[in-house]
């Protein structure tokens, strides 16, 4: 294949990429819409999921693929709860 064609291939990729980043991107911000306005609800599922599987002695890290997702997005989610509590803190004050 020419380097035209490849050139052509890598720009429709880039251009289903961007039409898929855009669907996925309304239905995602609805959901955590939904997550802020509901926060303590969230917190309850999160809360009762952990129970139930501490209590059923289901390890996290033994389900396929769960161990490299905590260690990959760590530094996401402790970012995104300094977020939330920044938040609630200064809707409180």
């Amino acid at each position: 294949m020419s380097m035209f064609g490849q050139h052509a291939r890598v720009r429709a990729a880039q251009q289903r990429m961007t039409e898929a980043r855009l669907a996925v991107a309304v239905p995602a911000s609805a959901l955590l819409a939904r997550g802020e306005k509901h926060l303590v609800l969230v917190l309850g599922a999160a809360a009762g999921a952990g129970f139930v599987m501490g209590r059923m002695n289901v390890r996290p890290l033994r389900i396929p693929g769960l161990g490299s997702l905590l260690g990959g997005v760590m530094a996401e989610v402790t970012a995104l709860g300094a977020s939330f509590l920044a938040q609630s803190a200064a809707e409180d004050a």
